[in-house]
C-alpha cells in the first residue's frame, strides 16, 4: 500500500508565479504530476498552505504541521498526513516525475527492510523523489526538528537509508529527467519542449 504526497508549499520566487498552477502543455503542472503517479498510488494527497488554490484537484489537502521549518517541516507534514506505511514524496514542480522509479524504490524499501530509498545524483540526494517508511522516519524527523536541524537529510544517520545507484535509476529513467524541477520560466519552456518531443 503506497501513499503519494505531492508537496506544493514552495514560494516559486524565481518563477514569479505559482509554478504548481502554471499551465504545462495546457494543464496545471501539479495536475500533470498527479496524473503521472495515480496508477501506482493507493492514496494521493497534497501538502500546501494555500488549500483554496488546489481544491480543483479533488484531493486531500494538508497545511504545514511545523510552520516555518522549511522543506524538512514539509516532509514531516507529508509523512504524518499519509495513511499508508510506505510513502513516496515528490515535488509539485517535477514534470517528469517517474512512477516506475518510485514503484521500484517502494519495492526495494519493503524487500530490503530499508527506511528510506533515495537516489543520489552528482547534485546530491533527491529527497523530493524518494520513498519513506512512515513510522521510522516520523520519529527520526521529530528528533531532528527538536534538535533544531534544518537540512532535509540531517536525520538520515538515525534510519536505514538505501541509496539508489545511478545505474538503478537509469534502468527506469535513462534520460534522468525525473529529478528535474522547473524553477524559472526558461526551465518551464525547455521542459515543455522536451515533453512535446518525447511523449
Amino acid at each position: 500500500m503506497l501513499s503519494i504526497v505531492v508537496q506544493a508549499g514552495g514560494q516559486s520566487t524565481r518563477m514569479g508565479e505559482n509554478k504548481a498552477l502554471k499551465p504545462f502543455l495546457g494543464k496545471p503542472l501539479i495536475q500533470r504530476v498527479v496524473t503521472r503517479l495515480a496508477p501506482i498510488a493507493d492514496e494521493i494527497l497534497v501538502t500546501t498552505n494555500q488549500p483554496a488554490d488546489f481544491a480543483f484537484l479533488g484531493l486531500p489537502l494538508f497545511p504545514d504541521l511545523k510552520p516555518g521549518r522549511g522543506p524538512l517541516g514539509g516532509l514531516y507534514t507529508a509523512l504524518v498526513s499519509a495513511q499508508n506505511p510506505v510513502v513516496a514524496v515528490v515535488a509539485c514542480d517535477m514534470p517528469f516525475v517517474n512512477a516506475e522509479l518510485l514503484e521500484a524504490a517502494a519495492s526495494l524499501l519493503v524487500t530490503e527492510e530499508a527506511d528510506v530509498v533515495i537516489a543520489k545524483t552528482p547534485e546530491g540526494f533527491e529527497p523530493l523523489h524518494a520513498v519513506y517508511r512512515r513510522e521510522a522516519c516520523i520519529q527520526a524527523i521529530e528528533a531532528a526538528i527538536a534538535q533544531d536541524q534544518w537540512r532535509m537529510v540531517s536525520w538520515f544517520p538515525a534510519v536505514n537509508v538505501r541509496v539508489l545507484t545511478l545505474d538503478e535509476v537509469d534502468r527506469y529513467d535513462p534520460a534522468r529527467l525525473a529529478f528535474w524541477n522547473v524553477n524559472t520560466p526558461e526551465d518551464f519552456t525547455e521542459a515543455e519542449q522536451r515533453a512535446r518531443s518525447s511523449e
